[in-house]
Order: structure tokens, then sequence, then C-alpha cells
């Protein structure tokens, strides 16, 4: 339960000078003349008056109420059923009225309150039904105002109070009828339970009872120490009402977290070790878990919702470290600024001999002339020095390119946690596939967790087991691989892929993210190829019998011939490495830019364009040494799959690459084709006049296989030519029907009270910002629109943007707004959920007025959109605005001063241009840079929430076509850091 602290709407009366109080009683007037104020959520203050606790219910001299009357009649009713029921049907009865009592505990009460933590929902519900209204409901006002009045002191007054606080008063009593009943019933069940175990001495029987008995005493302590720090309006939830101070954490809240749900339930394991019962035992733990699900789905976050304070993300804050000389705390200032800021200006004249020192000599050397000097640089000089930054920065594209300044250390955490941390997997968490570990880690856990759930298999069933694990591993090693590599070979998909998805230093974008983009795919190509030839080796070896007699048939020529093969290949294979090297062996020119393009064909490739072809050799060795189908059939399908790699991955990928270069024809075909046509001359000699019909012949069957082969490489090429269209229409198909899926995820609810309204009354209209009067806006732009209704209009009317032909209707909405709207009348709205004020409706003139939407509530996609007026929180249209666009400015030219340029117009606006977020040098109106407060560089920006990052990515893609995950725009947070980020990646990413 939420800890109040009392000192901050607590005051005390002063004394008055004539009399002065004993010593003795003194500390008793003090109390007495205390005076506690609470202040409700519209800011009404109002003095809480003075309650009682619950176990004023037992005292007769108290007044009861009819809910203490109800409450006494549960709790005798139990009592009596507990003296009168057999014992065969106590214990399944209080069992269950046990549940039913805790279920209304943990999850009746936990709703509600949940409820009205966020929407003031109980408070709603009384004004709507009209419980304390004397002229709605009268008869039910003062049947309430007796029951409270009843139960509360002289300084109670029911018509001077708040709804807020008769309200809670109103509330308490129900929670005490469950939380009463909740005990009582466990107790009963566990008295039902009661038995002595057998086999256990006097001693042991003799700590059981005094342990039990220690356990509820602390039981009880618990909560009466805690009830005196919280109260009254800790214990019955009283800041979900109103509000009467911060929390405060003491007394026994000082003990262990959350004493109330932890320690404060050990009198249920007391009591289940006096009674000696593990069905007790058993309800005592499912009862006390329940409990903590309370403090976790209701308290936790009602705690955080009401004291919680919004922190900033992306907050640059210098971190204190201990000088190495000194020996004393003092601030880091060596975090490099962006190449906005002043700090780079001064390196741009510091010589390369003092790039490398350390961070305690940056320190030294950070006196404080140049710390005025950093405070008072202008826009001008900032300007000058980020222009001359991008230019060298920039040209770190090529390795080896000595950097303008030192990135060696980063003095706020957010940098540091960004350099070295990347979405680091999490037990499963943040799993991406086209990581190495995280594959290896995927496929370990598949496997462990397969060899653990298979049950036994016959020989059968076993081979056609690893006939399908190899066949997979065949068939992700050539095409999904492949595809993966002619991907990256056309567009840079894996470099993307590292780009968009995680954080590099700005003046290493580009080489970082190409190292990792390459060495995770070599360790997926290398994991792949081992997986390949060990799940085709394991093929075999199940389907492998020793041969009884090797003389008998062709098995001993068989095992032969498959060794031969396998040498083959394994020759072939070690050929084919030392002329490619490690370069080539994992297809490095797909990657890598700066190694020289030029062929040798040496060693193996002298001979063989692809000797790629051969690896296929040992397939079929340990088919003919198996003399199995299956191995066949696979080694038949990695032959056309590899085929297929080469066909459509390597050799386009060489053609474009090498042009004319490449070579046509390899040695060996050369040697065939002369050796072809020498014999063709010499069999035609020899002929005689049956060689014009041998030639024929010939010519026929050559052109017979040409055609076969141009006409099947033409089937595929045709096949896969329909098929990528097709697929990227299926994909762009598909993303319309979830956007259009989630739009219509409405159920149309429609008014009948029509006839009442005048449609034509009704006109909504869009202030325009365009100089030339157009219905144009820049996405983020917030837009005004004008609206005019009739005086008796809904006060529930909302208007919402929609995309241009989203609805069918003009009368009737049917698709959702996606949270694109704004009521008409803002103060009768909390959020999405009206508040059913029914204001009374005046005769008079017609009303206009005006909405804004912003933020959340505009459309961060361009395109044509329109505005409704929707009656009464329904979908009945009443009016429709002209289609009016949404665009972005694109810069005509890509530099640093123009992307720069475009970043500051867009990022306070996904900042929904808050001053605590925007970046200091987007203040507008200042000649010179304003200083921060907080001494940021004047080129940083912070967030809220992350939601805010994902805009400005939206933005960025639609501007720069550049996609970059949310995560690397809040590492970066910095305009000039993202300005470089954006060029690098353009460069980087251009055909």
């Amino acid at each position: 339960m939420a800890v109040p602290a009392q000192s901050e709407l607590r005051q005390r009366r002063p004394p008055s000078p004539k009399s002065d109080p004993e010593p003795a009683d003194g500390d008793e007037r003090a109390r007495r003349e205390e005076v506690v104020w609470g202040k409700t959520p519209s800011g009404d203050v109002f003095r809480v008056p003075t309650t009682h606790d619950v176990l004023t219910l037992f005292h007769p001299s108290y007044p009861k109420s009819h809910f203490d009357m109800l409450n006494l009649a549960f709790l005798g009713a139990q009592l009596v059923l507990f003296a009168i029921l057999p014992s065969h049907v106590r214990k399944p009865f209080f069992l269950v009225y046990f549940t039913f009592w805790r279920l209304a505990y943990d999850v009746g009460l936990g709703w509600v309150l949940t409820k009205q933590s966020k929407k003031k929902w109980i408070v709603r519900e009384v004004q709507r039904l009209g419980w304390l209204d004397e002229k709605r409901k009268p008869v039910m006002r003062d049947w309430i105002r007796k029951q409270l009045q009843d139960k509360m002191g002289q300084d109670y007054s029911f018509d001077d109070l708040p709804l807020e606080y008769n309200t809670w008063l109103l509330f308490r009593q129900v929670v005490d009828i469950i939380l009463l009943n909740d005990f009582l019933a466990y107790c009963m069940f566990a008295f039902s339970c009661f038995r002595v175990p057998n086999g256990l001495s006097v001693a042991v029987h003799s700590m059981r009872w005094i342990g039990g008995i220690a356990m509820i005493g602390f039981n009880l302590w618990v909560k009466t120490e805690a009830h005196g720090v919280v109260k009254d309006y800790g214990w019955y939830w009283g800041d979900c009402f109103f509000q009467r101070g911060a929390l405060v954490f003491d007394g026994v809240f000082e003990l262990a977290p959350h004493p109330m749900y932890s320690v404060g339930y050990a009198g249920y394991y007391g009591l289940s070790l006096i009674v000696g019962s593990y069905p007790v035992l058993f309800v005592s733990l499912a009862a006390h878990a329940a409990q903590f699900g309370f403090l976790v789905g209701f308290e936790n976050p009602h705690i955080e919702r009401t004291y919680g304070q919004k922190k900033f993300i992306a907050q640059r804050t210098p971190l204190k470290r201990i000088s190495s000389r000194r020996g004393t705390p003092s601030d880091s200032s060596s975090r490099p600024q962006s190449i906005s800021s002043a700090g780079d200006l001064a390196e741009l004249t510091t010589p390369s001999a003092t790039e490398g020192e350390t961070e305690t000599e940056t320190e030294e050397l950070n006196t404080e002339t140049e710390t005025e000097f950093e405070a008072n640089v202008t826009k001008k000089e900032i300007m000058k020095k980020a222009e001359l930054t991008s230019s060298s920065s920039t040209s770190t594209v090529t390795p080896g390119l000595k950097r303008t300044r030192s990135l060696g250390a980063a003095d706020t955490q957010h940098d540091l946690m960004n350099r070295y941390f990347k979405q680091d997997t999490i037990i499963l968490r943040n799993i991406d596939l086209l990581r190495a570990s995280d594959l290896k880690l995927v496929l370990i856990l598949f496997y462990i967790v397969i060899c653990a759930a298979l049950p036994t298999l016959s020989s059968s069933a076993t081979r056609g087991l690893y006939f399908f694990n190899a066949l997979l591993w065949c068939l992700f090693h050539s095409f999904g691989l492949g595809l993966l590599l002619r991907a990256q070979s056309e567009r840079k998909f894996l470099v993307r892929h590292y780009m968009k998805h995680y954080h590099y230093p700005q003046h290493d974008t580009y080489n970082n993210a190409v190292v990792e983009a390459f060495a995770n795919w070599k360790a997926i190509y290398n994991l792949s190829l081992c997986m390949t030839y060990t799940s085709f080796g394991c093929l075999a070896w199940k389907t492998y019998a020793i041969p009884d007699d090797w003389s008998v048939g062709t098995e001993l020529l068989r095992h032969t011939m498959g060794v031969l093969l396998i040498a083959l290949h394994i020759w072939a294979t070690m050929e084919s490495f030392e002329v490619l090297g490690v370069f080539g062996w994992f297809f490095g020119d797909f990657f890598i830019e700066d190694f020289p393009a030029q062929l040798e064909y040496t060693g193996i490739f002298r001979y063989l364009n692809n000797p790629e072809i051969m690896s296929v050799a040992s397939f079929f060795g340990l088919a003919l040494i198996s003399g199995s189908k299956l191995v066949y059939t696979l080694a038949v399908i990695r032959h056309l799959a590899n085929w297929w790699f080469l066909r459509n991955v390597e050799n386009p990928h060489m053609t474009r690459l090498y042009g004319e270069s490449l070579r046509k024809e390899a040695g060996f075909v050369k040697v065939m084709k002369k050796v072809a046509k020498k014999n063709a001359r010499l069999l035609e000699t020899r002929a005689g006049k049956h060689a014009p019909e041998i030639k024929r012949v010939a010519r026929e069957v050559k052109g017979t296989f040409d055609k076969v082969y141009e006409e099947t490489a033409e089937a595929v090429e045709d096949f896969l030519a329909k098929s990528k269209p097709r697929i990227t229409e299926v994909v762009q198909d598909t993303k319309v029907l979830l956007q259009q899926s989630r739009e219509k995820l409405v159920i149309t609810r429609v008014s009948n009270d029509l006839s009442s309204y005048d449609s034509k009354k009704y006109v909504v209209s869009i202030a325009s910002t365009d100089s030339n009067g157009g219905l144009r806006f820049h996405v983020g732009e917030p837009i005004r629109v004008r609206w005019h209704a009739p005086y008796n209009h809904s006060r529930r009317d909302w208007v919402g943007i929609y995309r241009v032909g989203a609805n069918e209707s003009n009368l009737v909405t049917k698709t959702s707004s996606l949270g694109k709207w704004v009521p008409v009348h803002d103060d009768e709205w909390d959020g999405d959920v009206p508040l059913h004020l029914n204001k009374p409706v005046i005769p008079g003139e017609d009303e206009n007025g005006e909405v804004v939407f912003k933020g959340s509530a505009l459309p961060w996609q361009t395109g044509l959109y329109e505005i409704r007026y929707h009656h009464d929180g329904k979908y009945n249209v009443m009016s429709m605005s002209e289609p009016f666009e949404i665009y972005v400015h694109k810069p005509d030219v890509l530099d640093f001063r123009s992307v720069r340029a475009s970043l500051m117009r867009v990022v306070p606006l996904c900042l929904d241009s808050d001053p605590s977020l925007i970046p200091v040098c987007c203040h507008e109106g200042q000649g010179q840079m304003p200083e921060s407060t907080d001494a940021r560089d004047p080129d940083d920006f912070r967030f809220w929430s992350e939601r805010q990052a994902k805009r400005i990515a939206i933005v960025i893609k639609q501007i720069f076509d550049v996609e970059y995950a949310p995560e690397v725009i809040v590492a970066d947070a910095n305009l000039s850091a993202l300005a470089h980020r954006i060029l690098v990646s353009k460069k980087v990413l251009s055909p």
C-alpha cells in the first residue's frame, strides 16, 4: 500500500498566547491541534477529517452503519457455519469461500483500483450514477450521508468535503467487508484442517507451536507498525482518490520491501505450522502469490504513476571521475562534442601529436579559459567547424584515414552505454538471426529441445529425421544464404541491416558496420557449411551398413569410387582456397570495396571457372559408399542447389563486378572443345559420303542439347523473374492489408438520435499555414482545425484524421483513426474516456471552436488526408474537410549543411517542440547560440519516450531514404552526429 508523507500538506495551528500547555499533556494537545490538508485532482484543497480504523467495527460504543451490519453478518455466518458443518464438508466449503474473498481482494479490488488510478473510474461512476447528487438521487445521497456521518467524528462535514473524499469513504466500507471476510475465511479453513502430526517428539511439537505463534505475533507487529506509518490514507489507497503528500519509507518499511505484502504474511505460514496441514501451507502459498500479483499488477504501477518522476532519455550528464593525480572528483570533459560544438573548434588546431593523449591529460588541458571560450562560441564559428569536419568525416569511408579528433573517451553514461552495449542478447530478448552468436544460440537451444522432446523412433523414422535435417541445411546453405548474399550484392542488405539497427561512432559508421556485417556473415557461412557437411555425413552414417563380403558384387568398387570422389572434393577445395584465400573463400568482394578488383586465373582456376561445381563430389561419393537412395537423392538436390547458387548469385555478381575482364571459357573447356573439333574433322574425312549425314545428326543433337539447356535456363529465369514482382506485390499487399486491418479493427457504433440534429449546421475547416493558401503541412507540423456546430450538439463530439480513400462512406466512418483524433471539448474527456458530465443544453447561437492536432495525434506519413467531424463519441460523420497534404521537404543537395538544416526543422517537431528536449541551437530568434542551463552540447537533444525517437526515424526514412532503428537515434541524440550518419549511409548505400 502507498506510504504517504504528511509533511507537505500538514500544518499546525499556532498555540494561543493566552494559554500555555502543561508539559505533561503538550504532545497530546499538539496532536489534537494538528491539521492535515488534502488536495483533489482538480486542485481543490480541503481539511482532512479524522478517521477511525477497522477495529471500531467490533467496539460496541461506536455506531454501526448498514455496511458494518452487513459485514458483521458475514463474519458471524462464517462462525456459525464452522460450528455446524461436518468436518468433511467444512474443509472444501471454506476453501471455496476463502478463494472467493481472495479473488475479490486481489482481482476485484486490483481491477477497480487500477481503473481508479488511471481514469478515476470509481469517482466517475459515482458521479455518473448520481449517488451523491442531491437533485438527481436525493434518497441515495441521504442514505450514503447517514452511513458516513455515523462512522466519522465531529470534524466531518459531508456537504463541505469534495466528491473524491466522500467516494473514498464509501469505498472504504466495501474494502472492510472484503478484507475482514478474507482473513476470517482463511482462519476458518486453517482450523478446519487442524491435526496433530504423528511420529513427532514433544520437543518438535513444542518448537512447531512456538515458531508458529512467533510468526503470527511478528505478522501482527508488522501490520500494526505499517498502519501506524501509512494511516488509513495509505491503508485504503487514499492516493487513488486525493493527494496528501509524497512517499516516505520509515519504520517497518525499512525492514523489508513492501512489508505488508512480504513479511506481513508470515502469519499464514505460522498458522500452517500450528495446524500441521500441507493443504493449508499450499493454500497459503497460493494466497501469498496472489497478493504479490496484486502488488505487481496494481500497487507498483500505481506508485510509479503517482509518485514517479519522468526521466529524460539520451540525457548526457558529465560523469564524476577521480583524477589519478589529484585524487579528487572532477567533471569529465573529454567527451567528444558534436561536430558543431565548440570543443571541436579547438581540436582543429591541435597538433597530431596530441591526438593520442590519455584521459587524464585531456582533463588537465581543459583550462578555465577554454571553458569560457566554448561557452561563447558563435553560431557562425560552429557552422564553419561543422563544414570542415563534415568534409573530413565523410572521407572516413576509406580505411586507414586519420580522423580529425580523438574518439577515445566518453564522459557521459549515455555515450559509455552505447559504446559498450549494442542491443545485446539477454536470454532471448533482442535476438537477431543475422548475428552469428544469436543464430548459434537459437540453433543450440533448438537441437537440445528437439533431442529431449523426441520419443524413441524406429530405424526408418530415424533415417527420415536425419534426411530432413540434412535437406534443411542443404537448402539453407544454397538458397537461404544465396538469397542473402544476392541481396547484399544488389543493395547491400546486410550492411544496411547493421547500420539500421546498431549504433556506431559517427566517424566510423561505415567501417564498423561493414566489419561487423562481414564478421557475422563469415561466422554464419562457416556454421552453415559445417552443418551442411556434418548433417549429410550423419545421414550417410545412419544409412550405411558394413558389407558382409567385400568380394561379392560391386561393394569394393563402390567404396573405392566413393573414397576417390571424396578425395577429389578435398583436393579441389584445398586448391580453391589456396587461390582464393580467406577473402575469396568468404565472398569478401560482396562486402569490401577497398580490395583491388582484379582476377587471377592461377592454380585450379586455370582449368575451371567455378571449381565449386566439384564441391558435390563428396556427396556423390558418400552416396556410393552408403548405397542409399536417400543419400543419392540428397546429393542430386545438393548439386542442383549449388548450380542455382553459381548461376543466380555468384555469376551475376562477378559479371557486375569485373565486366568484360571475366573469362568466358576455362582451360579445361578450351582443350575439350579443341579435341572435339579435331576429332570431328578426322571423323569427317574418314566418313566419306556419310560425312554430311553424320554432321547433320551431330548438329541436331548439339542443337537439341543447347535448346534444352537454354529453355530450362529461360524457364528458371522466367519463373524467378515473374516470382520476384509477384512476391514483392504479395509483400506490399500484405503490408496494406495489415495497415487496413489495423484501421478496420473498430466496431462501428452509430447514434440513433440524428433526427434532432441538422448536419448542414456542422462545418469543419482547416486553418492553412501555407503562404500560398494551399492545404499543405510538413510532417509533424501542428494542424489547426476550426469547427462550427449547433448549440445542441453533443459534448462528446470528436474530430479525426483519416487517409483519403480509407473510408468508402461519407456518412459513417468504419475505420479506426489509430489514435489520430481529438475531442471537440477537451475538458470533458480524460484521455479517450468521456466524463459524461451531461451539462445542460442552453438554447442560443451556434457554437464555434478550434482544435489542434499535434504530437501523437498527427499522421507521421506523407500523403493525402481528410478531417471528419463525428457525433456523440460515435462514428456518425456530421462534416468533412477538404483533402489536405502532409509532405516532407527534401534538400536539393545532400551535404552537411543541408542535412543538418533539415534535421533542425524536423527534430523539434518530432520532439513536440518541448524546450527541454530540442537542441539549444534550434531555438528561434537567437542571434547567438543561447547558453544551456544544463550545459548541453548545443546539438544534443533528448526524449521523454522512444516514441519520439521512432518519429525521427520515420521522418528520416521519408526524407533521405535511410532506415535507422529508434535505438540508433537515441544513441546519437545529436544533430550533427545524425547528419554525419545520414551522409555516410547515403554514400555507402548508393549504387
